[in-house]
């Protein structure tokens, strides 16, 4: 994954739901449950202003005894957030992830979210990028029909 240069966009989700910041606290649980997502961006307007993620539902809304269906989302999502833009190198999205512990970044274009990049999409692209430990032993079954002896421990050998 790094080192290769890829962009953001290469790897982010697309299309981010996106709720205004008066919208509320259910509308989001709502969403993030039909759309099977952790997180929303809030925007006011068209630019992003933050974030609400699941567990921001359950630590802000639920943990503090307030009322799903009368808390906006603007008062409960994270708004000190950092944004990548979609040219950016992943690697850099990556060190960003890093050194503020984030799981998700907005990705936007002139202020205007275009996309998310979490680490559910760097695992899946890495996972793309480069065969598991547990892909070589299947694809080595799988082919071991068309391989000689000698060739199958020669391939065993070199997995070692």
């Amino acid at each position: 994954m790094g080192g290769d240069h890829q962009s953001v966009k290469d790897v982010m989700t697309s299309a981010p739901i996106t709720l205004p910041t008066n919208a509320l606290a259910s509308d989001a649980a709502r969403l993030m449950k039909d759309q099977d997502i952790g997180d929303v961006l809030v925007v006011d307007g068209d630019n992003v202003r933050g974030i609400v993620t699941d567990r921001d539902l359950v630590v802000r809304v639920i943990a503090e005894g307030r009322d799903a269906m009368d808390t906006p989302v603007g008062e409960i999502c994270s708004t000190d957030i950092k944004a990548v833009r979609p040219d950016d190198p992943v690697d850099e999205a990556i060190r960003v992830m890093r050194m503020q512990a984030l799981r998700r970044l907005p990705v936007t274009q002139n202020g205007k979210p275009v996309g998310v990049l979490s680490i559910g999409d760097l695992a899946m692209e890495r996972d793309r990028a480069r065969p598991s430990p547990t892909s070589a032993p299947r694809r080595l079954i799988r082919d071991r029909s068309r391989m000689t002896k000698a060739q199958l421990q020669r391939a065993v050998d070199a997995r070692k």
